[in-house]
């Protein structure tokens, strides 16, 4: 085979790899990605409406790079009796709202089982019971 177009052959074929890891890379960051096991076919979960707030807390989350981790995230703080979850990905914060007093350590531990880093919890506002 003339080495010229073995050249060819080869750049031609590493060009399309190239391609395809650069559309799936830049769908990833836009939040498209089907990464942390959750593909396309994560469903947010609607959240439960609190009778009445007794304080807000915000949460900063570390290692959500698309929505489907948002969903992982916002679903698992949810699934906690009391709390109501708002997840931004890309502040990296959770907003909970507490419809009763829920230990800190729990709600860190529904974050920290989906493999993100918990770095902050900090009491927004409190309301009077």
């Amino acid at each position: 085979m003339n080495p010229v177009l073995s050249n060819v052959i080869i750049i031609s074929v590493i060009v399309i790899i190239l391609i395809f890891a650069i559309k799936g890379s830049i769908m990833h960051f836009k939040g498209g990605g089907a990464c942390c096991g959750g593909g396309s076919g994560v469903k947010l979960k609607k959240p439960k409406k609190l009778g009445r707030v007794i304080a807000t807390k915000t949460i900063r989350i570390e290692g959500m790079v698309c929505d489907n981790c948002r969903i992982r995230v916002q679903n698992a703080l949810n699934s906690i009796d009391g709390i109501n979850a708002r997840v931004n990905r890309h502040k990296g914060t959770a907003t909970i709202q507490l419809g009763k007093d829920v230990e800190e350590a729990k709600i860190k531990k529904a974050v920290t089982d989906l493999g993100y880093m918990v770095n902050e919890i900090k009491e927004a506002t409190k309301k009077a019971r």
